[in-house]
This record gives C-alpha cells, structure tokens and sequence, in this order.
C-alpha cells in the first residue's frame, strides 16, 4: 500500500507541475498586456512596474521563478488589485465556493443514489422512462441555462407568494444557498443517476443476488442489503472527481447569482488578463483536483485489494 501510495503522489505531483507549465506558457502567448491600463503612466514609473512583476525579464527566467515562487505557495501579486496577493484571494473566496460545492454534491449525490435505485427498481416502466428523460435532459443542458431558469423560477415563487422566499442573488443565509447549489448540482446529479442505474442492473443478475433470493430472504433486504449496497461503490468512485469539478466549476452559477467566490474572481481575472490570478486560480483548482482523485484512489485501495495489486 506504501508503494501504491507514494506512485500515486509521484503522478499527482508530475500531473501539477504539467498544470502550471502549460498554464504559465499559455498565458505569455495570449496577445495583450497585463499592465495596458497603466501606460498613460511616465517611463520611469512604467519600467518599475515592469520590474515589480518581473516582466522585464526573459521568459524562461519568469518560468524559474513562477515555479520556485509555486512550490514556497506564493502566487505572487495582483495585476489588477492593488496590494493584494493571490493568496488571500484564494484563501478569501474559495470558501464561497466549497460552500455551494459541497451542498450541491450532497444534493447531487443523495439525487443521484435515490432517483439511480428506483430507475432500476422500475425498469421499463413508466417512473424509469420519466426519470431517464430528465436524466438525459440534465446531461445536455449546460448548467447557464439552469441557472437562468432557476432565477426566473425565483422570481415567479416570490411573486406568487407576495415576500422574497429564496433572494435572486447575493450571498450570506441559507435561503441565499439553496436554488444554486441544486442548480450546479443537476448536472452531477443527473450522471450519477445514469451510473447509479448501471450499476444495479448490472449487480441484479450477479451469482450471490441470484443466491441470495434462492435462499428465501425477503426483496426488500435483497435490494437493501446486497443490490443497493455493492451497486454504490461506482458512484463513490466518482465522487472525489464529481467534488472538485462542481468546487471549481460553478464559475457561470457564481456569476448569474452574483455569488462572491472565486470562479467570480477567475472570470475578471481574464477579462482583464490578470495573469497572476488566472496563473495561481488555475494551478489551486488543478491540484486540488489532483488531490480528490488521489484521495479517492487511495480510500478504494483500501475497499478493494484488487487496486492495490495493480
């Protein structure tokens, strides 16, 4: 378990610095100029500008320092904000966003588990029609157009009730909380239903299911304790994946809701080729990624021996 273990940091460790190379050569080939609002600015002032950014230097030397910077955890100084470090960005904004990921992979999860088991429950019948509908429906909705229509939904509750039950957007209570964390969380939901299905009907005609009848015990311990039970350890394979990707990816729900989390920030950060922010959002959200999916291998390392010998 040693071996695999120190294997899969080795990779995860290759995997970041790949992240941050292409992400730090990407970046210098994007034409523009991350310091264009300020060239009205007298010579003197613009070439200690340049200096304090190090972009009077050579490319190759930039990258040195970016990785040496990368590897103490400094993600250097805003372009765009003055006085203010990458770091307390991320450390400031990022828990916006691990916030409304984490309630919406609950609520995709619990979604995923429920609606996956009674699709497989009902086969071919109408409640599995209806389900696999919706399912393939949220799959091939991009998460914008959920978002716009959870806020026209909003707005229609509100008026129907006559006072605001869920604000529009804003962050800060929980009713703040609960229409974009299921907004970001459908599509999540919607492929781990689609996997959950699968994987029942794939544990319904295996030998103990078919044992397990034979011997007379009830349907209801059979789906419970045997069939619901080995059919779940699919979805928690995913779940490390699913977790970061809707942490990291709810950049359009932040924006539509006006949400404060760093999606939001990464957004402006292009827009204005802020290259530092973009540079030190993209590697965190890479390797905190990285980190989920090997934490995941390791948690199933130790489910199932199988992984561990491969």
């Amino acid at each position: 378990m040693v071996a695999y273990t120190v294997k899969r940091l080795l990779q995860g460790v290759i995997t970041v610095w790949f992240i941050a190379t292409a992400t730090f050569f990407g970046m210098h080939a994007v034409p523009g100029d991350p310091l264009a609002a300020d060239k009205e600015v007298p010579p003197e002032i613009w070439a200690n500008l340049q200096a304090r950014y190090g972009l009077d230097k050579p490319v190759p030397e930039q990258y040195v320092i970016y990785l040496s910077n990368m590897l103490k955890g400094d993600f250097g100084i805003s372009y765009t904000q003055q006085n203010r470090e990458v770091n307390d960005i991320i450390a400031e904004h990022f828990k916006v966003s691990a916030t409304l990921g984490i309630l919406a992979i609950v609520f995709a999860a619990f979604g995923g588990i429920l609606w996956g088991a009674l699709t497989a429950l009902y086969r071919n019948r109408a409640p599995d029609i209806v389900i696999v509908f919706l399912v393939i429906l949220g799959i091939s909705v991009p998460s914008f157009v959920f978002a716009a229509l959870g806020q026209l939904g909003v707005v229609n509750i509100n008026n129907a009730l006559g006072f605001t039950l869920f604000p529009v957007a804003g962050w800060g209570t929980v009713q703040h909380m609960i229409v974009p964390s299921m907004v970001l969380g459908l599509g999540t939901m919607a492929f781990l239903t689609r996997l959950m299905r699968s994987s029942m009907l794939e544990i319904a005609n295996s030998d103990f299911i078919r044992t397990a009848r034979s011997k007379g015990l009830p349907a209801t311990r059979v789906f419970r304790k045997h069939q619901l039970r080995n059919a779940i350890l699919p979805v928690v394979t995913v779940l490390g994946p699913s977790i970061a990707a809707i942490t990291t990816g709810g950049f359009v729900v932040e924006m539509v809701f006006a949400i404060p989390g760093l999606g939001r920030y990464f957004v402006q950060a292009v827009q204005q080729l802020d290259y530092t922010v973009i540079m030190g959002t993209t590697v965190f959200y890479g390797a905190f990624l990285v980190f989920m999916v090997i934490l995941v291998d390791l948690v199933y390392g130790l489910i199932d021996p199988r992984v561990r010998l491969e």
